[in-house]
């Protein structure tokens, strides 16, 4: 009989994490070449040193955005320094009348975003969604993209607690500090949520309990019992979901409970 060698599951989650960390690196750390940038009929592009004069407060800690490595290439191949124009359209017009009329402003539409993330435009279609598309928030409410890795309250601090401190500007009883504290929270409100958009309600991830074991998933030997944490919950499964079924309504945390209850 042949020996067929099968990695441990440990070895594959391991492999499946540093192949996403190194695209993830390699995204942040290459050049991007900008196919199309937008356009502003009668306008042409000065490069980004002329944005500095009325922009310093903007411009003076762009150096290290990740949207500072979008590139331009002229027709000699080589790149053009036009880091601002990339996303707000060639600036002529604008420096000489420098009203808002004459300049891209992706506060007001999500399009200059979009065109760079199909992706996103995509989530945003779908049934749930923050209302983007509709122009009650903008791409900004949540993203800075002069600074650090393009979320709000910036660059230094590690990603997760990044991530919270976005999220709590809009959903601050969700995300405020709680005595016994769900551990998805420590891991990042995008551990249960799609924050682009989802075709869950809330916008999250998985459907009903599914949601729950991806995180609380346990091995099950009983063939009438669903055991979590030494308690069969097999009655309060079919009544509803973990938070709807009176027994963890709490899921961002609690204050009295640490089985997160009400």
């Amino acid at each position: 009989m042949a020996f067929r060698f099968r990695p441990p599951s440990n070895a594959l989650l391991f492999g499946l994490v540093a192949g996403w960390s190194a695209l993830l690196v390699s995204c942040v750390i290459t050049q991007r070449s900008i196919l199309m940038p937008p356009q502003i009929a009668g306008a042409t592009f000065v490069g980004s040193d002329s944005c500095v004069k009325c922009h310093a407060n903007i411009t003076s800690g762009f150096h290290d955005a990740t949207h500072a490595r979008l590139e331009l290439k002229g027709d000699d191949g080589k790149p053009k320094n036009v880091s601002c124009e990339s996303c707000h359209g060639g600036g002529s017009l604008h420096v000489r009348a420098g009203t808002r009329e004459t300049i891209l402003n992706p506060k007001v539409s999500p399009d200059t975003c979009l065109q760079c993330h199909p992706n996103t435009r995509a989530e945003f279609n779908l049934p749930h969604t923050h209302p983007v598309l509709s122009g009650k928030i903008a791409c900004t409410h949540c993203h800075d993209p002069h600074q650090g890795e393009a979320l709000k309250d910036g660059g230094a601090r590690a990603l997760v607690a990044q991530t919270n401190a976005t999220c709590a500007k809009c959903h601050p009883a969700q995300s405020g500090h709680h005595t016994f504290a769900h551990e998805a929270m420590r891991e990042g409100c995008v551990s249960c949520h799609s924050p682009h958009g989802s075709v869950n309600d809330k916008m999250l991830k998985a459907r009903g309990n599914a949601l729950c074991y991806q995180c609380h998933f346990q091995n099950q030997t009983a063939d009438t019992a669903i055991i979590h944490g030494g308690v069969n919950h097999a009655g309060n499964v079919i009544r509803g979901t973990c938070w709807s079924a009176g027994c963890h309504e709490a899921v961002h945390g609690s204050n009295v409970n640490s089985s997160l209850r009400y």
